[in-house]
């Protein structure tokens, strides 16, 4: 029997406009990227906390996850903490899996610029 742990896979995308077909594409994209590069599906998927910086009020984007299929994860929301000269339009994801992998092995997923947001363990 394969051990498995609980881990936490973290994700940023940066999106060009607040519009919600923007952002909720940009989630979508922010999403299957954290699945691909981990081999995971949604059925190893715990739960997904989302924020969004204080600029971006167009749609909650939980609702790019459950357009994606993720209908049965438990989604949660919040707002960033607004920091003067923070980075705008950053959507960020910690994303709880079950999987084998070991926690080195695991890849955070940093898209659109928001890679310099942690560049010590952007992928």
């Amino acid at each position: 029997m394969v051990a498995v742990a609980v881990r936490a896979i973290r994700g940023a995308i940066r999106i060009d406009r607040d519009e919600r077909d923007e952002l909720l594409g940009a989630v979508a994209e922010l999403l299957r990227a954290v699945l691909e590069r981990n081999q995971l599906t949604t059925d190893e998927l715990i739960s997904v906390i989302f924020t969004v910086t204080p600029d971006i009020r167009s749609e909650f984007p939980a609702l790019g996850a459950r357009l994606l299929g993720m209908k049965d994860v438990p989604l949660l929301c919040a707002q960033e903490i607004d920091v003067p000269g923070a980075m705008e339009r950053v959507v960020r994801v910690m994303v709880y899996v079950e999987t084998s992998a070991a926690r080195a092995e695991i890849q955070h997923v940093y898209l659109r610029g928001a890679e310099t947001l942690r560049q010590d363990i952007a992928q």
